[in-house]
């Protein structure tokens, strides 16, 4: 009897289902729902593909007979719209550069700017090496001319 008691207790819904699963009827109406809701879907896509179909029918003869004027008409609004879209990016851009600009002369140390000065000083580094050479070459330059 002691053992008895002293394991967990099962609900008879427990036994019926399992432990852990919900009823019957809440899968039921979980089946009945997505049944309901991919059907529905379903149909729709199905008009919405007739529709498509019957559209182009209906359209094609008219397209056909205004595309000398439809084609260059869409290519110029495309050309339009691109030709606007790319202004507003440039200026957008040159507006941040130049944001980012007056906030470095003033001092107020932008994204970036260490890596600036980094690559400021391994230029400056650079080119006084290469003048060094230079001048080395030019002095070999003209000592060797004037031993010949």
């Amino acid at each position: 009897m002691a053992d008895y008691y002293g394991q967990p207790q099962h609900t008879q819904h427990q036994f019926l289902h399992g432990a852990g699963q919900q009823p019957r009827s809440h899968q039921m109406v979980k089946a009945a729902t997505a049944v309901t809701a991919g059907g529905s879907l379903l149909l729709l896509s199905g008009l919405t593909l007739a529709a498509t179909v019957i559209a182009l029918t209906i359209a094609t003869p008219v397209l056909v007979i205004f595309s000398p004027v439809i084609v260059p008409a869409v290519i110029t609004l495309f050309l339009l719209f691109s030709g606007f879209l790319a202004s507003g990016g440039f200026g957008v851009a040159a507006i941040s550069v130049l944001s980012w600009i007056y906030r470095y002369v003033t001092g107020k140390r932008p994204p970036g700017a260490d890596q600036l000065e980094q690559a400021r000083h391994k230029l400056a580094t650079k080119a006084g090496e290469m003048k060094d050479k230079a001048q080395e070459f030019g002095q070999q330059h003209i000592t060797g001319t004037h031993q010949t």
